[in-house]
């Protein structure tokens, strides 16, 4: 059933679907026009092993999860901080290549294209390049509150995103591809903020459940709450899509706030600045 946690994974999967697919695209296109058509069933096969190394890396987490899961239920709340700690680090990498390199991707891949011009350096390109795509997407639903409906969002983004690149690579529709691809990038940002904060209210949940402050403790204060008006995330309708869409917190720690929106707008900033 579609509800408002579909959004998030529609989103995402639609735009990391539609880099790595139109990286797909601009690879058989350029071999196409240098004469190397050759090379094309390789590209194929990069995408292939590209797909099935981001589900073998996503089982792999989820059975982690799962296993510790099952041990304790204090050690599964340390472990989701923990992993979703990890999973910023890294996508916070992805978001700063995308920044720096958003306006120079076409010819670095072809350049790329050229300087590899083997088969297995073709492959390797290919299936790294949407491997990279894919692992994020995974990280994304792992760390997701509500993961059927965030890969339910995700499967029909990465379908968008695939009829959307046959389209634009047939010449059958003209998009601006920029102005997506700099809406989504935001809207990543804001999601990843959001993990991080998760990362730091489940991770004060878990010192609150195994009493190593007490609490009463600084750490455990508000830096408001909002729980009485529309805007409570858990049970208003504008705050629950504030929450599933941007992130929003009604009543959130201090630390969990200032870790969060410093994050956003660290990076909303390299945005900015990148674009000046």
């Amino acid at each position: 059933m579609l509800n408002i946690n579909v959004l998030p994974g529609l989103i995402m999967g639609f735009r990391e679907g539609l880099e790595a697919f139109l990286i797909i695209a601009l690879m058989l296109g350029y071999l196409t026009k240098s004469n190397r058509n050759h090379l094309r069933k390789n590209v194929y096969m990069g995408l292939g092993i590209g797909i099935i190394a981001s589900l073998v890396f996503g089982l792999g987490l989820f059975s982690i999860a799962k296993l510790i899961g099952d041990l304790d239920v204090n050690i599964a709340k340390l472990w989701e901080s923990v992993a979703s700690i990890i999973a910023v680090i890294l996508i916070s990498t992805f978001i700063y290549w995308m920044i720096k390199h958003r306006y120079s991707i076409v010819s670095e891949i072809t350049e790329k294209v050229n300087t590899n011009p083997s088969k297995i350096g073709i492959t390797l390109l290919a299936s790294i390049m949407v491997a990279r795509e894919g692992a994020e997407i995974v990280l994304f639903i792992f760390t997701s509150l509500d993961t059927y409906s965030y890969l339910l969002g995700t499967v029909l983004g990465i379908g968008l995103a695939i009829v959307i690149t046959i389209l634009v690579s047939k010449s059958m529709i003209k998009i601006n591809l920029k102005l997506i691809f700099n809406i989504t990038l935001v809207y990543l940002i804001l999601q990843a903020g959001f993990l991080l904060g998760y990362s730091v209210h489940e991770f004060i949940s878990y010192l609150k459940a195994i009493e190593v402050l007490d609490g009463t403790n600084i750490i455990y204060t508000k830096l408001f709450d909002l729980s009485d008006t529309f805007l409570y995330h858990k049970e208003k309708i504008v705050g629950i899509i504030l929450y599933a869409t941007i992130g929003w917190y009604s009543k959130p720690e201090v630390i969990q706030f200032i870790i969060q929106y410093g994050y956003t707008s660290y990076f909303i900033y390299l945005f900015i600045k990148s674009r000046k």
